[in-house]
C-alpha cells in the first residue's frame, strides 16, 4: 500500500499518520511488530493475541507523542545505513513514521541545501532534539577528512549533541569507526562515543543496520523516553541479544557437520553451513535472520555468502580474512567437535549432538512460553522472570565430561 506522505502538522503522531492515509489497523499493526521485536527479536509473533493486544498498547503511546525535534547527520560514511532505513520494499508505515519523526533536518534526503539547510540544523540544534548520527569522526590532521560547510564533523557533532536528549549512533561507521578506522587508520577515525562522554550513546550496528532495528529503537525512546536495556557493546539488547548462529537456518547443517567446502560445491547448493569457508555467525550478534532486508526479501547468508561479522566492533580488523574459518566456536562443546561429526565419528560425539539440539529446542520453547505469556516484558512495561540462565564455565566443562 502506498501512502501520501506530508509534512508534519499540527496534532500527535496518530492524527498525522491518519492524514497520510494509514489506518488504525494499519497503524496497530505495524506496532504489534515493534513490540514483538522489543519481547523477543521477532516480528512473526505480530500475530498472536497478545502480541496485537500489546500493539495496541504501543499505538496509544506512540500515537499520542507530538512532533520531536530530530537531527539526522551523516557523517564520514556512504549513506548506506540511511539507505537500508528508507528501502523497506515501498512506502510503509514504516517509511512514513521516519520521514514524519525526521524533518527537522536530514542532510541526505532533505529538499532544502546551502544556508536554508545549515539554518534548519542550528534551529534545531538550540532546542531539545534526539540525535540520530551515521557516519565516524576523523581526527587526524584536526578533522580535514571530512568537513560539512567548512565545519570539522566533530564540531558539527558537538554542536548537535550539546541539547540532544538522546543520542543513536546508527551504523559500524557510527559506532566505532567502521572499515576507514581498520589499521592503520589513515584519518583517525572514531565513533560517537569515543567523542561524546558526557551523554549515553546508543549503538545500533550493523554495516548497515536493519532498517527495523533503526526504527524500532527510535519506537522505544519516543515513548519511554529513555533508552532500551543495553549489551556491554552499548547496542539494544532487543535486536543484539543473540549470535546469528543461535537463530541461523543453517543451524541443523551445523550441528550435523554438513559445511560448504568451496563456493558452488554440492554443500552450497544444498545450503549447508557456511562456517567452513569463514561465516563469523558464531561470534557475531545481531538479528539478521530474523529480519533480514527489503521486507524479509533476503540476507547475506541466505544468499550463500558467510557472514563477516560487520555489527561487532573492529570487525575489520577482526575478521579477515573473511573466508578463513575461525579457529574456534564458543559455545557447548559439541559445537567445537562438530567438524568431527561430519568426518564419522559417531557414539558419544552424535549423542551429544542430539543433546545439545534437545538443549536449544527445550531453551527455545521457553522462551516461546515466557514471551506469549509476558508479550511486553522486554519493552519495560511488565516484569519478567528470566527464562533460562546463561551456562557458567562449571556447567559447561560439566557438560563436557557427562558427553
Amino acid at each position: 500500500m502506498t501512502y501520501e506522505i506530508k509534512p508534519w502538522r499540527a496534532g500527535t503522531l496518530a492524527e498525522n499518520l491518519a492524514s497520510a492515509g494509514v489506518s488504525r489497523r494499519d497503524f496497530v499493526k505495524f506496532c504489534a511488530g515493534l513490540a514483538a521485536i522489543f519481547a523477543v527479536g521477532t516480528p512473526e509473533l505480530a500475530h498472536a493475541s497478545a502480541a496485537r493486544t500489546a500493539g495496541e498498547e504501543l499505538a496509544d503511546k506512540l500515537g499520542a507523542i507530538t512532533k520531536p525535534n530530530v537531527v539526522w547527520l551523516q557523517l564520514q560514511e556512504c549513506t548506506g545505513c540511511m539507505e537500508s532505513t528508507l528501502r523497506s520494499g515501498g512506502t510503509t508505515v514504516e517509511e512514513v513514521v521516519l520521514n514524519l519523526l525526521s524533518v527537522n533536518y536530514n542532510e541526505l534526503v532533505m529538499a532544502a541545501s546551502g544556508e536554508a539547510a545549515e539554518k534548519a540544523l542550528d534551529d534545531t540544534n538550540a532546542k531539545e532534539h534526539i540525535l540520530v548520527v551515521n557516519g565516524s569522526i576523523p581526527l587526524k590532521d584536526g578533522g580535514i577528512y571530512c568537513t560539512i560547510g567548512g565545519k570539522t564533523t566533530e564540531q558539527i557533532l558537538r554542536e548537535s549533541a550539546e541539547n540532544a536528549t538522546m543520542i543513536l549512533a546508527v551504523g559500524a561507521c557510527a559506532v566505532f569507526g567502521s572499515v576507514q578506522a581498520a589499521k592503520p587508520n589513515p584519518t583517525g577515525a572514531v565513533g560517537v562515543d569515543e567523542i561524546i562522554k558526557d551523554k549515553p550513546v546508543i549503538n545500533v550496528s550493523g554495516c548497515p543496520p536493519i532498517g527495523e532495528v533503526i526504527t524500532a529503537s527510535l519506537a522505544y525512546i519516543l515513548t519511554h523516553g529513555k533508552a532500551p536495556e543495553l549489551d556491554s557493546e552499548g547496542r539494544p539488547l532487543f535486536a543484539y541479544g543473540q549470535r546469528i548462529h543461535d537463530s541461523c537456518p543453517r543451524r541443523p547443517h551445523f550441528d550435523a557437520g554438513q559445511y560448504v567446502r568451496s563456493f558452488d560445491d554440492a554443500g552450497a547448493r544444498e545450503g549447508w553451513c557456511l562456517y567452513d569457508v569463514g561465516c563469523k555467525g558464531p561470534s557475531t550478534f545481531s538479528p539478521c535472520p530474523i529480519f533480514q532486508w527489503n521486507l524479509k526479501a533476503g540476507w547475506p547468508i541466505g544468499a550463500g555468502h558467510p557472514c563477516i561479522g560487520c555489527t561487532e566492533r573492529d570487525f575489520f580488523d577482526r575478521f579477515t580474512p573473511f573466508y578463513e574459518k575461525l579457529p574456534q566456536v564458543p559455545g557447548f562443546g559439541i559445537e567445537i567437535t562438530a567438524e568431527k561429526v561430519g568426518l564419522g565419528l559417531t557414539g558419544l560425539v552424535a549423542a551429544g549432538v542430539a543433546a545439545h539440539a534437545g538443549v536449544t529446542a527445550a531453551r527455545a520453547a521457553a522462551d516461546r512460553k515466557a514471551t506469549r505469556n509476558s508479550p511486553m516484558a522486554a519493552f519495560g512495561d511488565t516484569a519478567a522472570e528470566p527464562t533460562d540462565a546463561a551456562p557458567t564455565e562449571e556447567t559447561t566443562e560439566q557438560n563436557s565430561e557427562d558427553k
